[in-house]
């Protein structure tokens, strides 16, 4: 017996069948769970993301706006990647973000002791960084999100993505020579370590 596709659940479901839906989050509720565990690495909060992509995709699919030609997985997916890194963007929390030769970007000031100035400073740099991350294309800060705070190997990158590794590793690579770029342009005084920043 053949299995009922995707794209004729997500139509039965549409069309009022409830038990359609069940089909559809028991077959792929493990990928979903796992794509958004990859990026928060924390189980509490991945199994909450988890319940906000099932109501949205709900309200998606019963507002008309599903549309993907029976690719319903990498379309839920998607759905969850982007949930999960929003909830990085709302509450603020960022990576620190390492060069192509393993430098910390934040480690550029070093300080012989920690002065409340020395400090200061490099809580401003930091900020600084932060909001240049912020400003980079959608495309460079996700990956850039999902390399250095979430651990996630290019590899693991492109899958939730949709894309390939080396689409992957470029937009990492165009994201650090902006960001590189970015800081030289800085009226601040910053510290610009060319260990870190290689011409």
């Amino acid at each position: 017996m053949t299995a009922i596709s995707d794209s004729t659940l997500v139509s039965q479901y549409i069309q009022g069948n409830e038990e359609a839906f069940a089909e559809l989050i028991k077959r792929h509720k493990s990928k979903v769970y796992s794509t958004i565990y990859l990026i928060v690495k924390d189980r509490y909060l991945a199994e909450d993301l988890l319940q906000d992509v099932f109501i949205k995709i709900i309200h998606k699919m019963k507002g008309g706006q599903y549309n993907d030609e029976g690719k319903f997985l990498p379309w839920v997916v998607r759905i969850a990647h982007n949930l999960a890194i929003d909830y990085f963007r709302r509450n603020k929390r960022y990576p620190t973000i390492v060069m192509d030769d393993g430098m910390n970007i934040f480690n550029s000031l070093n300080f012989s002791e920690d002065s409340t100035e020395s400090i200061q400073i490099k809580n401003e740099n930091e900020a600084l960084i932060r909001s240049l991350i912020q400003k980079l294309p959608e495309s460079q800060r996700e990956v850039v999100l999902m390399r250095h705070f979430s651990d996630m190997s290019f590899q693991e990158i492109a899958d939730s993505t949709g894309v390939s590794i080396n689409t992957a590793l470029g937009r990492m690579r165009y994201a650090l020579i902006n960001l590189r770029k970015e800081l030289t342009k800085q009226p601040k005084v910053i510290v610009y370590d060319k260990n870190v920043y290689p011409e």
